[in-house]
């Protein structure tokens, strides 16, 4: 057996630099415009939360903005309504994945077929044959079923109308899909019959959803860690850790030391490493979401670019300290500040709640020319705030 490597060091800027190019945060317009621009994103980073929080525009949208500056909603309802080339599932939440990714979905489908649903236990059979029966006439949203007899919420964000309860069943069950969305409202359609197959496609196997989990954080991660590859997926771990092994033994995968992260272990493709790794311009500025795939994962955030963002929408007020729904703003390669902003859509104006400076933010020289900056991509996030 042939010794393992020794890790390769790498700088934490070394770390975000390989970051943000799988990121593709590092250039303006890595996947061109329009509704193939989204299917290329969400494919690339494997998939885009959805979230239901609007105090600005919902994350879904505000992800693909932050990569396809000439975004518009309209290309997402394409990709998922009209192409297809998307669809809406559970990764570590409710997100877009590709279509093609279906297979590595549908183990997870028949589980919910076979034992229920945690969330969902309580749902009454009668229910689901009732919201199968009105799908089978055609696509509908819960605004179309107004007989039901309404009961009381088990917790805050669940539906009054059992019916509700019964399509989000059918929906983990594969049954049934999401063929579209206005805001938050969810159009629900027969699987088949929305992608215009006979029957779902084969499920993959528990080796392929392992090297698809692998590859998809190799892919938009490009250094990565057991947390980073399974997150909020602990039981996981001991197969991708088994497939890691395997790699590194056949030279495809090499350990790598980050700076800083102890003996949390990281690896990346050789090819990565090899690479010359180019600064990002200075001149690149992001306001993320928090929900994007460079903040979601808050200690890899913190290890990486020495920023903890802290999300405090269920906070109480006077204990915030960045605010409800504040955004970490990246230039270049440094996350440099946290705003916390507010669409006012009847005034037709981005509204400034706070503006923290943080990392680099708090010493750079010159912060006035970096204020600037910020401000002018503030005004183009503005009008897509505003914008139909």
């Amino acid at each position: 057996m042939s010794p393992t490597p020794k890790p390769f060091p790498l700088t934490t800027t070394q770390a975000r630099q390989i970051w943000l190019r799988a990121q593709r945060l590092d250039e303006r317009a890595p996947f061109g415009e329009g509704a193939q621009a989204v299917a290329d994103a969400v494919a690339h980073l494997g998939y885009v939360q959805i979230d239901t929080i609007n105090v600005i525009e919902r994350s879904h949208h505000h992800i693909l903005f932050s990569r396809i500056p000439s975004y518009r909603r309209a290309d997402l309802r394409q990709a998922q309504s009209v192409d297809k080339s998307i669809f809406e599932y559970w990764t570590h939440a409710l997100s877009y994945v590709p279509t093609s990714d279906f297979p590595l979905f549908r183990p997870a489908m028949r589980e919910h077929q076979r034992e229920g649903h945690r969330w969902f236990a309580s749902v009454n059979p009668a229910d689901t044959r009732k919201v199968m029966r009105l799908l089978r006439v055609g696509p509908l949203t819960i605004r179309d079923i107004d007989d039901d007899v309404l009961v009381e919420k088990e917790h805050l964000w669940q539906s009054r109308k059992p019916s509700k309860r019964a399509l989000q069943l059918a929906f983990y069950t594969g049954a049934v899909t999401v063929s579209e969305r206005q805001g938050m409202l969810k159009t629900y359609e027969l699987m088949t019959r929305h992608f215009g197959w006979d029957k779902l496609p084969r499920s993959a196997s528990a080796r392929e959803i392992t090297a698809y989990l692998l590859d998809r954080a190799l892919r938009s991660q490009g250094v990565v860690s057991l947390d980073s590859i399974c997150h909020l997926d602990a039981p996981r771990k001991k197969a991708v850790a088994g497939l890691i092994a395997s790699r590194v033994r056949r030279g495809e995968l090499v350990p790598v030391a980050v700076d800083g992260a102890g003996k949390q272990e990281h690896w990346a493709a050789p090819a990565v490493l090899e690479a010359n790794g180019e600064a990002v311009s200075p001149d690149l500025v992001h306001i993320l979401s928090p929900f994007d795939p460079l903040i979601i994962q808050r200690k890899r955030t913190n290890l990486i670019f020495g920023y903890n963002h802290l999300f405090e929408a269920y906070v109480p007020k006077a204990k915030r300290k960045l605010g409800y729904f504040a955004l970490p703003v990246l230039v270049g390669d440094e996350i440099v500040a946290a705003l916390d902003l507010k669409t006012d859509r009847q005034a037709k104006k981005l509204l400034m709640q706070k503006w923290t400076w943080v990392g680099q933010g708090k010493k750079i020289a010159g912060r006035k020319e970096l204020k600037r900056q910020i401000e002018d991509e503030l005004d183009r996030f503005e009008r897509f705030q505003l914008a139909e």
